[in-house]
């Protein structure tokens, strides 16, 4: 073939894949994921565990539940919150348990242990047990020798420091 029938054969491609964008609409997905979920409710409802058929009285009962889903305001923004730091009032502890958790400990021996690696001084005697700096770092957070502050924070971003003293 010569050079110009290769350019009137590529042309017509194009145009073709030009016309064929369509605009995205994202409320049909949020319809179609919403009508998904109501018709697997509805089937789980009505097989029951495998006993008879629904009631026409329980039937109604799961369309009025269905419309009542359907019903309901659909959230898509988030309003802004800036995050508030809860403040310890007389060592009361807001936000999770009064313990330290067992995550909370782990971070706090790992990050200690590995201060004392590196040449940190301990606030404690070293014990005669001890072989390792994780031992080290097991007894300080024990007698609550180490000077630090958890910050415990809830999803909306509000934030509590707690200060190791404050535990039990």
């Amino acid at each position: 073939m010569s050079e110009s029938n290769e350019a009137e054969l590529v042309e017509p491609i194009e145009e073709e894949i030009g016309e064929e964008v369509e605009e995205f609409e994202p409320e049909q997905e949020d319809n179609l994921g919403l009508d998904k979920a109501l018709d697997t409710y509805r089937k789980l409802i009505e097989r029951k565990d495998g006993k008879e058929a629904l009631t026409e009285k329980e039937q109604e009962e799961l369309e009025k539940r269905i419309k009542e889903i359907e019903a309901r305001e659909i959230v898509e923004n988030v309003e802004e919150h800036d995050p508030v730091e809860i403040p310890c009032e007389k060592g009361k502890i807001t936000i999770g348990p009064p313990t330290l958790t067992r995550f909370e400990k782990a971070r706090i021996m790992g990050a200690r242990a590995l201060q004392l690696s590196q040449g940190a001084p301990p606030f404690i005697p070293i014990p005669k047990s001890a072989r390792i700096s994780l031992d080290i770092a097991m007894e300080e957070l024990e007698l609550r020798a180490i000077p630090i502050t958890i910050r415990r924070v809830l999803p909306n971003g509000d934030y509590q420091n707690i200060p190791i003293d404050y535990f039990d």
